[in-house]
């Protein structure tokens, strides 16, 4: 089966690798084409536009870190929608605002195309082990079309509804969740580490009472202070909890927490930390106190 992946950075570039190691036949393009020469070596083929990758499969993943990105790869004039063809489906991996993914929903119906969303969890190790979890929604013959591909990539697929911008609320949701815990997780470390408490004593703690993924690998990362390379920097942290901010907006949700977190992590950028993963967040704590 012909697959066409688009965006090749610390996600996208290990989930196709999965892809051609699979057995698809791989369609690749890249903004910076050198990311794809490993899997040039390995017999996917580089194309010059998006253009030119959706016309080459009806089915086209997107891993892009933003709206802005997967607004030119789609919409411009040798983008995604121009090229696919009819019946073909347009997978989104990014986790991008509600409103884009409602819009790329409607522009691709127009076309009588298909969007699905499916927002991936975990950072660049799981999508190299393809252990992501992925979050599922679109129309319900798309998905079933694109489960098998998506499997490989992933332990677990959690299929949310009909409509794309399901998956990405519930993704926005998640990802503010993790920013938040990221958050209490600092200021907690920081008043014990001020006590005079190994920081890895209290992580022990903390894992023995809440058992999570998230508090052992990021727990581990603040207490080591492995910031470098980041498998999720510090912008794109700033990114998702904006989505969050103006997701919670346009419904009138309160989110009151998400404004201090926005705060912090918008010092750190200005301190020079928007490179680093984004649970350097810690740091930007330490300049505050």
């Amino acid at each position: 089966m012909k697959v066409s992946f688009i965006g090749l950075g610390n996600m996208g570039l290990p989930m196709a690798q999965n892809l051609l190691n699979a057995g698809y036949e791989l369609v690749i393009f890249n903004r910076t084409p050198e990311k794809a020469e490993p899997l040039i070596k390995q017999g996917a083929r580089y194309v010059q536009t998006p253009l030119e990758a959706a016309k080459e499969s009806n089915l086209v993943i997107t891993m892009l870190s933003d709206d802005a990105a997967l607004r030119e790869i789609v919409e411009g004039p040798h983008g995604v929608l121009n090229g696919l063809s009819e019946n073909g489906i347009h997978v989104s991996a990014s986790t991008i605002s509600v409103d884009l993914a409602r819009k790329l929903s409607a522009l691709h119906a127009e076309r009588h195309q298909h969007f699905v969303s499916a927002t991936v969890m975990g950072r660049p190790d799981a999508a190299k082990a393809a252990t992501l979890r992925i979050i599922l929604a679109g129309p319900e013959h798309a998905r079933q079309r694109v489960l098998p591909m998506l499997t490989v990539l992933s332990q677990e697929i959690f299929e949310i509804g009909d409509h794309g911008e399901e998956g990405n609320i519930v993704k926005i949701g998640v990802n503010f969740l993790i920013a938040s815990m990221l958050e209490a997780l600092s200021e907690a470390q920081l008043m014990v580490e001020k006590h005079g408490i190994k920081p890895s004593r209290y992580i022990d703690v903390v894992n023995a009472l809440f058992q999570s993924p998230v508090y052992q690998n990021y727990g581990a990362i603040m207490t080591e202070q492995r910031f470098e390379p980041a498998g999720f920097n510090m912008k794109l942290g700033l990114k998702d909890v904006a989505l969050a901010i103006e997701a919670a907006k346009s419904v009138q949700a309160p989110l009151p927490l998400g404004q201090l977190i926005h705060q912090h992590l918008s010092e750190g950028i200005t301190h020079g930390y928007g490179e680093l993963d984004w649970t350097a967040l810690i740091r930007c704590l330490e300049h505050s106190s």
